[in-house]
């Protein structure tokens, strides 16, 4: 659907500037849009590169194995069947302690192995309908708390900003508003649920 919207707006953008005399502009701005995008790209390659190196050495030290662990009370309080199965347990944490470190690159595998976890582990023949707690953890992907927002450092690097990592703070308080308000929500949605509401 979306490739559908995007290509009817890039026809009408077009046709709008053959039909107003703009058509310069337009290819003025493709050829620059190009080239401004292998350049982010290369940034982008470097940064993630330096994070995913740092979380590979977090994982052959232990450090990733303790935060797993951190996490894991967490994961068994806020996903009650999931975290039943040792595998999708161990893949919602892995994701939660990526998302946490700005490491969102690193996140989506684990959540696509966590996801397909908790579909394996399922108990009823409703396969095609996502449960609670994979709705649940949709819901936590998409505040996703950070505590270093790696992508958002690096746009901000990439277009001149004096102090591209000032976005720090405001991304701390707002990713944890963010991360409780689902928390929240998720808990009372599934408590309504439950008690058939």
């Amino acid at each position: 659907m979306l490739n559908y919207i995007w290509g009817g707006m890039i026809i009408i953008g077009i046709a709008y500037a053959i039909c107003t005399g703009n058509m310069e502009a337009v290819t003025n701005g493709i050829i620059s849009s190009s080239k401004e995008a292998i350049n982010l790209s290369i940034t982008m390659l470097g940064v993630v590169s330096l994070w995913m190196g740092l979380m590979e050495i977090a994982e052959k030290s232990g450090i990733m194995d303790g935060l797993v662990k951190a996490v894991e009370p967490f994961v068994k309080w806020f996903f009650p069947e999931a975290s039943k199965d040792e595998t999708a347990r161990k893949y919602i944490a892995i994701n939660i302690v990526a998302n946490i470190v700005g490491l969102g690159q690193a996140a989506t595998p684990a959540g696509l192995k966590a996801m397909e976890a908790m579909s394996v582990a399922r108990k009823d023949s409703k396969k095609e309908i996502a449960t609670d707690d994979m709705c649940a953890f949709i819901v936590l992907n998409i505040s996703s708390l950070q505590l270093i927002p790696v992508n958002m450092i690096a746009y901000r690097s990439q277009y001149g900003s004096v102090n591209p990592a000032g976005i720090i703070v405001p991304g701390i308080i707002a990713t944890t508003i963010g991360t409780i308000v689902a928390v929240i929500y998720c808990k009372l949605r599934c408590g309504k649920k439950n008690r058939g509401l």
